[in-house]
């Protein structure tokens, strides 16, 4: 699972839908629907709001702006109530970490969308992310 700290706009066609498929996976996980991934690592940062389930949602909010963007059919209806959601707090290591295992996948997978990032020194965060200095997060399993 991989609920990115960056803007969706980066992602490609594969990266996308598999965000859309992990968050949603993500918000049945933070309703108590599964019984898988319950401890999965990426979950931490939204189980500390006071409101996980609305956190969520606004995280898939956004996603779902990005697929209707590039015209693809997401079921709007699959996500929960925003209300109470809250930013949350990321940081640059994070962020910088996760653009470049963006780009390493991307280079691999779909060289010509890489090419189309090479003008971006830095990505935006996802909007629900407010950016602080610090390192990589804790809960992250980095790659050497």
């Amino acid at each position: 699972m991989r609920l990115w700290t960056l803007h969706p706009k980066y992602l490609d066609q594969k990266g996308l839908v598999a965000l859309w498929r992990e968050a949603l996976l993500a918000q049945a996980v933070l309703r108590g629907q599964t019984r898988g991934y319950v401890h999965h690592p990426q979950l931490i940062r939204f189980r500390e709001t006071a409101v996980p389930e609305a956190s969520i949602a606004a995280y898939l909010q956004e996603v779902y702006r990005e697929a209707l963007k590039r015209g693809y059919a997401f079921d709007r209806n699959k996500i929960g109530p925003t209300d109470g959601a809250e930013p949350l707090a990321a940081t640059s290591g994070q962020l910088e970490y996760e653009w470049g295992h963006l780009r390493e996948k991307l280079r691999a997978r779909s060289p010509s969308w890489l090419d189309n990032l090479e003008s971006f020194s830095f990505p935006d965060p996802h909007p629900l992310f407010r950016i602080v200095p610090g390192p990589v997060a804790d809960w992250e399993h980095v790659r050497p």
